[in-house]
């Protein structure tokens, strides 16, 4: 591959041309090795933050990053493999049921996932709430488990997508995290190295997404599909609300619960939509369903006939979890104290502000305000009613649980700000505005 000189590739962008694969493959690869100095990559990222990049170049820029690192094999599986991403929201442990049930018809589903960070939850901890749970495996535990159970639900490596950590370090420092080249190629990479043959793209939208504005969500979407597509990988992204939180319950060992309530046929209904429908496309994408209407009958047969809810408990045992927890709930960590948040008048709710409800559940405990932050598996708050449902004065609108009682309080106020109650009913939201597939 030839050399070139960063300071003409700076320049390059800077002026708005196109780049060559080579060029976006040299910067990646010297700024991984440490020989391209940070000074350099933080011009060349706010080149791109002002001046963009083609559908081309962030294909080109994806794969550099994806291949900065370990490019997981898993071609020894003959099943397809197909994966799930979520743009990430408050209550959206949608993975946790989906990946089991679709794993049940014999695809493969190797997913790599995240930590939450600010208001927004992680599977991964949501999972190591289940006791002895391990998502920090090797690869060679990660490709054993796929291969003997269909599904692994894992933590990223540090040697996958290496240039993705090291970029992201300083575009959280530069003020160019917000830049949709960027961040598709960030979300992107660590998924194409994983080694999947398809992906389905849950992309939020609303005051709980990354991306609030739909607008801004579709293009998300769109882009995400584009890179997919040039990756040689089947693709179908959907746009789903996150303007209210996902189900009932928001907090680490409470949404294992709701996602076990999922896979005994007693989830709430918005989760189980998103899951049938995600399910469903996964299902097509991996060659068990000729449509999505019969990929979500499929679905819904593994939730009645519970052998989702077995397949989960296989997933469980095999990362060292106790397989008890699909019988007996009470496993899982409490925390010990408890309040009632109660309507101050009566009325129909018309708002329930998903970012700020995030952000009241960070406050008892359950997410973390920094990287280090110790979680409360047991805190959450548990919604007793949603947008559109009417209420008393007095009436309980949800339970928040904590460690202590000024955690409470915080978060309670944090919570009421974020429920608007008037006397008629909001318009009403779709669940799914679109589904892309290009």
């Amino acid at each position: 591959m030839p050399d070139f000189i960063p300071y003409e590739l700076i320049m390059k962008k800077r002026d708005g041309a196109e780049h060559t694969k080579d060029e976006i493959e040299y910067l990646i690869r010297e700024y991984t090795k440490g020989n391209l100095p940070d000074y350099q990559m933080s011009a060349w990222l706010m080149a791109v933050y002002f001046r963009k990049m083609t559908s081309k170049e962030r294909a080109y820029l994806t794969m550099a990053m994806a291949k900065s690192g370990d490019m997981i094999d898993l071609s020894f599986i003959k099943k397809k493999k197909v994966d799930k991403h979520s743009t990430g929201g408050v209550g959206d442990k949608v993975s946790i049921p989906l990946a089991p049930l679709v794993a049940s018809y014999g695809v493969s589903v190797p997913m790599m996932s995240g930590r939450g960070l600010g208001h927004t939850g992680g599977t991964l901890d949501k999972l190591e709430s289940i006791p002895g749970f391990r998502t920090n495996l090797s690869e060679t535990e990660y490709k054993e488990i796929v291969s003997r159970i269909g599904v692994a639900i894992i933590s990223q490596t540090e040697r996958v997508a290496p240039a993705d950590k090291k970029m992201y370090a300083l575009r959280d420092v530069t003020a160019t995290v917000d830049n949709l080249d960027l961040i598709t190629a960030s979300i992107l990479s660590k998924k194409l190295a994983a080694g999947p043959d398809a992906i389905v793209l849950d992309v939020k939208t609303g005051s709980g997404a990354f991306m609030q504005r739909f607008e801004d969500s579709k293009a998300l979407a769109i882009a995400m599909v584009d890179i997919c597509k040039n990756a040689g990988k089947d693709v179908v992204a959907l746009i789903t609300d996150m303007d209210q939180p996902l189900g009932e319950k928001i907090g680490n060992a409470l949404e294992i619960e709701e996602s076990i309530e999922v896979l005994k046929d007693q989830g709430p209904p918005d989760v189980v939509e998103i899951v049938l429908e995600l399910g469903g496309w996964m299902l097509v994408l991996g060659e068990k369903a000729g449509s999505l209407k019969e990929g979500r009958e499929m679905i819904k047969k593994a939730i009645a006939n519970s052998q989702g809810l077995k397949k989960f408990e296989s997933m469980v045992k095999a990362q060292g979890g106790d397989p008890l927890v699909v019988r007996d709930l009470s496993i899982l960590p409490k925390s010990s104290v408890s309040k009632e948040v109660l309507a101050s008048k009566s009325g129909i709710i018309v708002k329930m502000d998903a970012r700020e409800i995030g952000i009241s559940a960070l406050l008892l405990g359950a997410g973390r305000e920094t990287k280090d932050s110790k979680l409360d598996l047991g805190a959450g708050i548990v919604l007793h009613k949603k947008v559109g449902d009417r209420l008393k004065k007095e009436e309980s609108i949800a339970t928040l649980y904590s460690a202590n009682n000024e955690k409470l309080e915080k978060a309670k106020e944090r919570f009421i700000k974020a429920i608007e109650i008037r006397d008629k009913p909001p318009q009403k939201r779709p669940l799914i505005f679109e589904t892309i597939k290009m």
